[in-house]
């Protein structure tokens, strides 16, 4: 079990300053200070600060699968109150708002079709990707939008433009590519290797391949694999298959009907096969993806039937790994795995920790998209050039995140803290909008410096997100010991009572996190003590 917090006074750590901290802090607030806060933001004390917690332990089938489906109302702005598993009367309005929305008949009652479309836009939107984020941008509905145009995919609705008479699905897909990339839909098509056009099924009907790995988007790809999107026939029009590899080619797939698998023999198809020319380079070996050696040349291979060239052109390496890429493949995962885990159910609890890694950035980034609303004076290109203040002046923090324990790094920040010229309220919203920034542009140092701020001033739930970063590897260097004492610190602070900051309708959440923290240390490792921060109200 995890520990109690052990309640130490935090008068000296709160005192004690370093020797760089006062100048630091001097330069954060007036970097920051003038272009974001100062007036700009809505006081946090006007902010509604209700919590959202089950009133009950509900363990039927039928409970969890209410409070699944009002807390996806919730996040989609139709107000179904605490999720609490009964349907009552403000659930029934909130369910003929969706209904009248989407276009079902307002009964207040939702079919078996409704609930699941709910439920399963609700688990898409919750992984992000570019359209979660555009519609969080740009759609005056925000994203309540992604009901409408996710609808449109499955029945057919083009979201944009039809291209070359291909089927809806395939341009509706070529469009969500576009956005996320620099090259327009019409750019994509001209390059090799994007569409690939095979009979997968074998009825007599053409199938389609998308390779996304052409786009130059990091939404798309990680250190080693892409997306790849296989559309399969079948009597009711196009299934969409979504995989994760390095290699497209229609022998890389085995379709029955509309539903495709990946052969176990794709990852491997890259090789140079004997009778296949290699292709030379001008003055140099071909670059080649991060999987093969990068003096070896790429070889070139036409399968039956099909004239491809894989690789023709060496692809761009990314200049820092990509959580926007990592959370797509995650998402894709997870739309694979039927949703997210449950604790009754892990079997990977790395793979629950990166689930949740992408759950609580969508959370982060919606949460700051409703904060910059209440900006005033300043658009979202100069609250970017503000937050990027966060990275250097908070760089000797984040360089200890690999050797100092949480308690001991949050007092120094602490410090940091009490020698800025930002209140606690100023310091907090900034730091809020500034995660919010960050994860947008993927820029791991801001998100770091910001997460530090949040956990220092008493937030500590947000010592999660430093345990992600810790885990996984972005922004900093991989170190699980220090990432288990981050997930503890955060965990014991929500197991004491302080509000969840991230999914907070999921009553198990903090359950699933303990359970895969634990099975992932192979023990139960003890709360280190962590300073408790003074109680400040931020009411009036």
């Amino acid at each position: 079990m995890f520990s109690k917090s052990i309640k130490t006074t935090a008068a000296a750590a709160l005192l004690a300053t370093s020797a760089t901290a006062p100048a630091m802090a001097s330069d954060l607030g007036a970097a920051i200070a003038g272009a974001i806060v100062g007036g700009a933001i809505v006081s946090s004390a006007q902010k509604n600060k209700a919590r959202q917690r089950s009133s009950a332990a509900y363990y039927s089938a039928t409970r969890a699968q209410n409070r699944e489906t009002q807390s996806a109302l919730n996040y989609f702005g139709f107000p179904a109150g605490t999720p609490d598993g009964v349907l009552g009367a403000r659930s029934r309005s909130a369910i003929i708002q969706y209904q009248s929305y989407v276009g079902f008949p307002a009964t207040g009652r939702l079919s078996p079709y409704e609930r699941d479309f709910l439920v399963s836009s609700y688990n898409r939107a919750q992984v992000g990707g570019p359209q979660v984020v555009k519609a969080m941008q740009t759609h005056q509905h925000g994203v309540r939008s992604l009901l409408t145009t996710w609808y449109a995919e499955v029945h057919g609705g083009p979201s944009g433009t039809i291209y070359g008479g291909m089927p809806v699905e395939v341009s509706n897909a070529i469009d969500e590519v576009a956005q996320s990339s620099d090259p327009s839909a019409e750019q994509l098509l001209q390059r090799s290797g994007f569409i690939q056009l095979a009979d997968l099924n074998g009825d007599g009907k053409t199938d389609y391949i998308l390779d996304t790995s052409v786009s130059g988007s990091a939404y798309w790809c990680g250190a080693k694999d892409c997306t790849v999107m296989v559309f399969a026939s079948g009597p009711s029009g196009f299934t969409r298959n979504d995989f994760l590899s390095h290699v497209a080619t229609p022998t890389s797939f085995s379709c029955h009907q509309s539903t495709c698998r990946l052969n176990d023999s794709a990852t491997t198809q890259v090789a140079a096969a004997p009778e296949v020319p290699v292709v030379p380079a001008p003055a140099a070996p071909v670059t080649v993806p991060a999987t093969a050696p990068a003096t070896v040349p790429v070889a070139v291979q036409e399968p039956a039937a099909q004239s491809l060239t894989l690789f023709q052109t060496a692809q761009p390496a990314a200049p820092e790994k990509s959580l926007a890429g990592y959370c797509g493949k995650v998402g894709l995962l997870t739309s694979s795995n039927g949703g997210f885990t449950t604790v009754s159910k892990i079997t990977d609890p790395d793979f629950v920790l990166s689930e949740q890694f992408c759950l609580a950035r969508t959370y982060t980034v919606a949460n700051g998209e409703k904060l910059m609303q209440s900006v005033q004076g300043a658009t979202q290109a100069q609250v970017d050039q503000q937050c990027d203040a966060f990275g250097p002046v908070l760089a000797p923090y984040v360089g200890k995140l690999s050797t100092a324990a949480p308690a001991q790094l949050q007092s120094e920040v602490q410090s940091f803290v009490l020698n800025s010229n930002m209140s606690l309220e100023q310091l907090q919203d900034t730091a809020q909008i500034c995660l919010f920034s960050a994860y947008r542009r993927d820029d791991m140092q801001v998100a770091l410096g910001s997460a530090l701020i949040m956990s220092a001033i008493g937030q500590k739930p947000y010592g999660e997100l430093i345990a992600h970063h810790l885990q996984h590897g972005f922004g900093v260097a991989t170190n699980t010991d220090q990432a288990q004492a981050w997930y503890i610190s955060a965990i014991d602070a929500l197991n004491n009572g302080a509000e969840p900051v991230f999914a907070p309708g999921q009553t198990e959440r903090t359950a699933l996190l303990q359970a895969a923290v634990l099975a992932d240390s192979g023990g139960a490792p003890q709360v280190q003590p962590a300073a408790a921060l003074p109680t400040i109200s931020l009411g009036d």
